[in-house]
């Protein structure tokens, strides 16, 4: 097979890459203005760590809001860490960059979505070439785009 330039893998590390900056810039100076966040992600991701609770209510995806209260947001170069507050309970969280399959701040109509299973998943046919119904995890994550507009002003 022909060598080819990955060109999705390349702007989903670069989409990945802003999160990554944005997420640094509101640890040094704080949330600006309306600027708030939804960041929807795997929580079956070895690396993202969370309460067993939380876990077990989000078998498969979470959606995390950063608005009024969030404390101890701290930025690497694969992940981050913040605690959240869940009814009066601050709950520590670590999230990979790659475990991220929507960001959205509705105050300025910016969001990404990130299609993390299907990645996966292409990973996978790779090895055994022929799983495309698979990918019929998309319509859900479209339907997560969707229920999160619903909170835009």
């Amino acid at each position: 097979m022909a060598r080819q330039i990955d060109y999705g893998n390349l702007m989903h590390r670069a989409l990945r890459s802003l999160i990554q900056e944005v997420l640094q810039d509101v640890a040094d100076h704080g949330l600006p203005g309306a600027h708030h966040f939804f960041i929807t992600f795997d929580t079956q991701h070895p690396d993202a760590k969370l309460a067993d609770w939380l876990r077990d209510r989000y078998p498969q995806e979470m959606t995390v809001v950063m608005q009024h209260w969030f404390d101890n947001l701290v930025v690497d170069d694969e992940g981050f860490a913040i605690t959240l507050n869940f009814g009066d309970m601050p709950e520590p969280l670590y999230i990979p960059f790659d475990a991220v399959r929507t960001f959205v701040d509705p105050s300025v109509e910016f969001g990404l979505r990130f299609e993390t299973q299907e990645s996966d998943d292409d990973e996978d046919e790779d090895d055994e070439d022929g799983d495309e119904p698979e990918d019929d995890d998309a319509p859900r994550q479209d339907a997560e785009v969707v229920r999160l507009d619903t909170w835009r002003k």
